[in-house]
């Protein structure tokens, strides 16, 4: 299982928000290439990355940023956020971003997942499956949907789509750890047919072990590694990557 340590963007700062509300911005860490440098040094491969102002503008915002991790940096960037068309994903690709993830296109506009799943391959797209009482939410999470998680999900597997990321978002920066019987109800729909990344909540070594027992592809860890509730090092050991 891949360990996803996460940088979220917003204004130029590194934040995490609680339940998704922009109101609630914590500013986590000063530097965020001292920030994903210092993930590199605990042996992560990956960083998952978000353009808060992207994902609430519907458009790139923090571009610069994104493109410096990838550039000075060996990690792998998979960046989401304000990922709205193909044109942004070329660039983003070609930028050296290794994953792009879509989020509200998912729902709005799937025809455009499978046209950019067939054009880049499905190594390099991830859709991002953010949802409130297991209901999809699409905007930044600003808006709110009546499509089922796994609806979509199983949707996007008909697209083409190989990557799923997967945040309950009442869970998401609270610490109180993983929705584990939302994860185990997705992966027991989907049935192996998807790799899914476990993002929310995520506050100690038994969320990671969770995650791992059920199968799951990776977990996203943020505010436990700024918090230290969770040591990187000894997470991405146990994990195996």
């Amino acid at each position: 299982m891949i360990i996803f340590p996460a940088i979220d963007i917003k204004d130029g700062n590194c934040v995490r928000l609680f339940k998704g509300d922009f109101n609630t911005v914590e500013k986590v860490a000063s530097d965020y290439l001292e920030t994903a440098k210092g993930f590199e040094n605990a042996g992560a491969e990956w960083i998952h990355m978000v353009d808060l102002d992207g994902a609430k503008e519907g458009r790139p915002v923090n571009t610069k940023i994104y493109t410096d991790v990838a550039e000075k940096t060996n990690l792998k960037v998979e960046l989401g956020g304000g990922i709205r068309s193909l044109e942004t994903i070329q660039e983003y690709l070609n930028m050296g971003i290794s994953r792009v993830i879509l989020g509200s296109v998912a729902l709005k506009n799937p025809k455009l997942v499978k046209d950019v799943v067939e054009k880049f391959g499905s190594e390099k797209i991830a859709v991002g499956i953010d949802a409130m009482n297991g209901m999809v939410a699409t905007e930044g999470w600003l808006e709110a949907s009546d499509v089922n998680y796994i609806d979509l999900a199983n949707e996007m597997i008909s697209a083409g789509v190989k990557y799923f990321i997967f945040t309950d978002i009442s869970k998401d920066g609270t610490l109180s750890g993983v929705n584990k019987a939302q994860l185990k109800a997705l992966a027991d729909a989907t049935k192996g047919r998807c790799c899914i990344t476990a993002s929310g909540g995520v506050h100690t070594m038994d969320d990671i072990i969770a995650c791992k027992e059920m199968g799951l592809y990776g977990t996203i860890c943020g505010k436990s590694i700024y918090k230290g509730t969770l040591n990187l090092k000894e997470a991405i050991e146990y994990s195996g990557r």
